[in-house]
């Protein structure tokens, strides 16, 4: 089974999440920016989904930090953000994410980006 760490802040949003993709994928969860490096460090996911807007080190920077770490550059990340406006999907291609979905997530959007980055 494949795993997906998901960095959401939002409790009501990271529980959709989860409920979207717990019968299909081994969960880690992360509500901030530093979290979501001390967990991808310790798990090693398979996929990443980021929210950008986050406590204590955002989205922008958490993915640079992860596309510069050796161990974790390969790792797909997958941007889940409120920030829809001209310019935001650049930016955070610019970061390292590899794919922008914006929120309010569309859930055969999100299955159609994840199965791509995996591979299923």
């Amino acid at each position: 089974m494949k795993t997906i760490l998901i960095v959401e802040d939002v409790a009501l949003n990271r529980e959709l999440l989860v409920q979207l993709l717990e019968d299909d994928y081994r969960l880690v969860l992360a509500a901030d920016g530093v979290a979501a490096l001390e967990r991808a460090a310790e798990a090693k996911p398979d996929l990443i989904l980021m929210d950008l807007s986050l406590p204590n080190m955002d989205g922008w920077e958490a993915t640079r930090r992860l596309k510069a770490d050796d161990t974790l550059s390969r790792i797909p990340v997958i941007v889940l953000s409120a920030h829809a406006m001209r310019g935001h999907e650049e930016r955070a291609r610019a970061s390292g994410c590899d794919d922008f979905l914006t929120k309010p997530i569309d859930e055969t959007l999100l299955f159609e980006k994840i199965a791509r980055h995996l591979g299923d």
